[in-house]
């Protein structure tokens, strides 16, 4: 390929990173006691004969592929297996539910299914319904005889038979190698949480154009790994981890899968100090367990540690500014004393992640502020992006070289971006508007809904339905999704996600909290408590959280929370004191993926929560409701302490 050509297709890629790196480690995967590798070579290797098995079992260009599967080396050789008989992936994640992957195989068409042993059972409940699978191929082996069901090991034996024929191995070769960079790679469902989910279609040159887009921003080198912790569906994992690592010959671990979801999550850190990565990737909801994890162990350590640890982040804070003047002016004079608390207490950190751990990429969400300060102080900043599945999904990312605490960075090469108003006029920097973007890596459409498409790409542009704004230095601020923004009874408009965000961090009996406000007189909250928290405040004073004092006192305590943030509390003026929670409901359970009231990156389902709460929303307009001691949270404290 000339040196200034830019790649058109994820074939193209893949087939000049194992001409370029053909004795690299590609993947890294733990069956038994230790990782074992599989380089560029292999994996190709491993493409051409399942991909050749799918062919010779039928699949065609343009048809549909289900892949329902942990993270692990059969993931990926699947996923290109499909692409190299010019087939569509449809990734669908482990946390679906049976009627949930019912909708997306019948909507997408999907003729065979790729799956793993965790999710078989889920397809056979619903196999009687989905006449149009034809095949089932089963990764873990085990197929019913004269079924729908075939094992992987057979499909790839069957592979290898097909391209011992020189015809065969032809008609295979001139397939993959006339994909085109418009032909779709996946039909990617979003979480579906009003309506229907919507197929994302993304093609072969919005992953490949987005993959050189991620490296305008970072630089990967070829000895570098990473742990992939993030479903591998999960279109963030899915660009900036598995294909960016593989344009630059670098390597992809996969987590150890345990028997069940629990034992997988126990098995990271383990994992982590055994891969050593040098980047990782994570969401908010990773970050916040890291830091509770780092600080538990920092306790248990005992007072004077854990003074030395607050005094040391005190110190990092200092020095790293807003991340832009990192060690800037006056702050140079505090690097001593930064390089002494680094070597007394940040490595040690540190060598829990492996030792090698450079700084995560995050995603998924907005990342609190207090969180980015906190990795910069310890050693491994968090560089925030923003994207979103339909823009494959990069749209920008801080970086090493350019980082705003606060901000989600610069917009990526090759892609042009502004903030607009409702009526579509483009507003001046510093102006709170629509994120709107177009690109190369702006999706093709979304599956058989083209009033949806044309309602989100008007004229080439795709309308994120994200609120921001561009600072005068080009960062881009997003403010959070303007269906999710607080709306007052006189129209006026705000994103609710900082209140949130620094209500939960700065809380220890708050684990969760939703604000509501649509055109009504008042803001209102529904929260979560931290009931192993609260009983133990409350045992300090002798009061027993199961008791009428007990229960009167907890939420006495809950409410003192949210009154720092209102004048003369503790965080006076942080936020509007008009938005702030005027009543608040306290929650008998916490938004959890299994009650459908987070998603797969564990994002609030806004409109889950507000269906599920209506009546607890009905109440908190009421004159009884202004009183946090009333009969409907006493009822909800009790259920929950139970």
């Amino acid at each position: 390929m000339p040196k200034n050509q830019i790649m058109k297709t994820l074939i193209e890629l893949f087939e000049t990173s194992v001409q370029k790196f053909p004795e690299n480690p590609l993947l890294w995967e733990k069956l038994t006691d230790k990782y074992e590798p599989s380089t560029y070579k292999e994996v190709q290797q491993a493409v051409y004969q399942f991909g050749a098995g799918l062919m010779a079992l039928g699949l065609k260009k343009g048809e549909r592929a289900g892949l329902l599967s942990e993270g692990r080396n059969y993931w990926l050789i699947s996923e290109l297996s499909i692409l190299y008989c010019g087939g569509i992936n449809v990734p669908l994640s482990v946390r679906l539910e049976a009627s949930e992957l019912k909708f997306r195989i019948e909507h997408s068409g999907t003729k065979m299914m790729i799956i793993s042993a965790g999710q078989a059972s889920k397809l056979a409940e619903i196999m009687d319904q989905l006449p149009n699978l034809e095949k089932v191929i089963l990764m873990d082996g085990n197929a019913t005889p004269n079924s729908k069901e075939v094992n992987y090991d057979d499909v790839v034996k069957t592979g290898i038979e097909f391209l011992a024929n020189e015809e065969n191995k032809k008609s295979f070769e001139q397939t993959w190698q006339n994909i085109q960079p418009d032909d779709v790679v996946n039909i990617s469902y979003t979480s579906g949480t009003t309506a229907d989910p919507k197929g994302i279609m993304l093609t072969q040159y919005n992953y490949a154009i987005n993959v050189i887009q991620a490296h305008s921003v970072l630089e990967i080198y070829p000895d570098y790994i990473t742990l992939a912790t993030l479903p591998w569906d999960h279109s963030f994992a899915h660009t900036a981890c598995l294909y960016t690592f593989m344009m630059k010959g670098a390597s992809v671990a996969s987590i150890q899968n345990g028997k069940t979801p629990l034992e997988t999550l126990r098995n990271v850190p383990m994992n982590i100090k055994e891969i050593k990565p040098a980047i990782m990737m994570s969401v908010p909801a990773i970050s916040k367990n890291f830091r509770k994890n780092i600080e538990k162990g920092i306790q248990a350590k005992g007072a004077t540690t854990e003074k030395l640890y607050i005094h040391a982040l005190k110190v990092g804070y200092a020095y790293n500014g807003d991340g832009w003047n990192k060690g800037k002016g006056w702050r140079a004079l505090l690097k001593p004393l930064v390089l002494l608390y680094d070597k007394i207490i940040f490595s040690k950190i540190r060598e829990n992640f492996g030792g090698n751990l450079r700084f995560f990429i995050g995603g998924g969400a907005l990342l609190d502020i207090e969180l980015q300060r906190f990795f910069s102080a310890i050693g491994i900043p968090v560089y925030q992006g923003y994207g979103l599945t339909e823009a494959s999904p990069i749209i920008s990312a801080n970086s090493p070289q350019a980082v705003k605490f606060g901000s989600s960075g610069k917009i990526v090469a090759h892609l042009e971006a502004k903030i607009v108003d409702s009526d579509n006029n483009e507003l001046p920097k510093g102006q709170k508007g629509e994120i709107i973007v177009k690109g190369g890596n702006v999706m093709k459409g979304y599956w058989k809904n083209p009033k949806a498409t044309s309602e989100t790409i008007v004229d080439g542009w795709l309308h994120t339905g994200d609120m921001g704004y561009m600072s005068e230095d080009d960062f881009l601020y997003v403010m959070g999704r303007f269906k999710s923004l607080l709306i007052g009874n006189d129209g006026e408009k705000y994103s609710p996600e900082g209140i949130e965000e620094a209500i939960v961090d700065q809380s220890p009996i708050i684990e969760q909290a939703m604000l509501y406000n649509n055109q009504n007189p008042y803001t209102v909250g529904l929260f979560v408590p931290n009931i192993p928290e609260i009983k133990r405040q409350l045992e300090k004073h002798g009061i027993a959280l199961n008791s009428e004092d007990g229960y009167q006192k907890a939420l006495e305590l809950i409410k003192q929370e949210v009154d720092q943030y209102k004048k003369g509390g503790r965080f006076e003026n942080m936020f509007p004191e008009r938005w702030l929670p005027a009543s608040i409901a306290v929650l008998p359970e916490p938004f959890t993926e299994h009650n459908h009231m987070l998603n797969s990156t564990m994002k609030m389902v806004r409109g889950k929560i507000t269906e599920h709460y209506s009546a607890e929303i009905n109440f908190l307009y009421t004159p009884e409701a202004k009183n946090i001691v009333n009969q409907q949270n006493i009822a909800a404290l009790h259920k929950s302490h139970k």
